[in-house]
């Protein structure tokens, strides 16, 4: 079968650490992911970056600049199926108004969010929509 998924996601840097939600769902289970998501019916996208921001990381954005947008198509059981999924994904840099991260679990599809030390992430920990942005901002 297959599906597409489009999001909206979050390039949050400070101090050489970038902020990142583990996944509890999905494709990306058990990976560290960019904090984001789906819209919801008539958001536009700078709407839908705030509003996974605070749901994920209990976070407010203060300002933000489109950065990329990037596909990638992976493999992945769901609902007993196997689903190929072509993920695309329009990245944004955030600023945030404070750097605190909500770490527990949201209850949906995070393990919670910390800050992950940019040079020490190896790829086989990230998603791999994650992994081409780091790679994009020449932090790799």
């Amino acid at each position: 079968m297959e599906k597409r998924h489009l999001g909206v996601y979050g390039l949050i840097i400070n101090d050489n650490k970038i902020a990142l939600v583990l996944k509890s769902r999905g494709a990306y289970t058990g990976k560290l992911d960019l904090p984001g998501g789906s819209f919801e019916h008539g958001e536009r996208p700078q709407e839908t970056l705030k509003r996974e921001i605070k749901e994920e990381l209990n976070a407010d954005v203060k300002s933000f600049k489109l950065f990329d947008s990037e596909s990638v198509v992976v493999d992945w059981i769901h609902h007993d199926e196997m689903e190929n999924m072509h993920h695309i994904g329009i990245f944004y840099k955030v600023k945030l108004k404070k750097n605190d991260l909500k770490i527990d679990a949201d209850g949906q599809d995070s393990l919670g969010a910390h800050w992950y030390d940019i040079k020490s992430l190896k790829e086989k920990d990230v998603s791999p929509l994650t992994w081409i942005e780091l790679k994009k901002l020449k932090v790799k």
